[in-house]
């Protein structure tokens, strides 16, 4: 699914069918489709984007830096210099998550996009899989 305030262009996250809380809680044959899922969408959107490498991010329980209650992966297509240090893109997934929980006014260069930006950006990601 699209991100309503991505972190880099083509920022999405990745689900799976059955909702549920916690990693563990998803079937073996689940989380392979969800990790396979992951790397498909990724390779499609690395070259969509024209990035040089994708960040996989999964963050299992509260303590972890989980704020919604359910399984799902962030993938995000990465190009040179996105972040001073690579591994800041890790702090900046934290303080969105906990944006999205506690609707802090933290990033305020990153604004919730319009449903009609995200109806277009996915139609344009489900065109690549066509």
């Amino acid at each position: 699914m699209v991100n309503l305030r991505p972190l880099l262009p083509g920022n999405v996250l990745v689900c799976p069918k059955r909702e549920v809380k916690r990693f563990a809680d998803l079937s073996s044959d689940e989380t392979s489709d969800l990790w396979v899922t992951a790397k498909e969408v990724g390779v499609r959107l690395e070259q969509y984007h024209k990035a040089s490498s994708l960040t996989f991010a999964i963050q299992d329980g509260p303590q972890a830096g989980q704020t919604v209650p359910h399984v799902h992966i962030h993938v995000i297509p990465r190009k040179k210099g996105d972040f001073e240090k690579n591994d800041e893109i890790y702090d900046a997934i934290d303080v969105k998550e906990r944006e999205l929980k506690e609707k802090l006014d933290l990033d305020i260069e990153r604004k919730d996009r319009s449903m009609e930006e995200m109806t277009h950006e996915a139609n344009e990601y489900r065109a690549l899989f066509s």
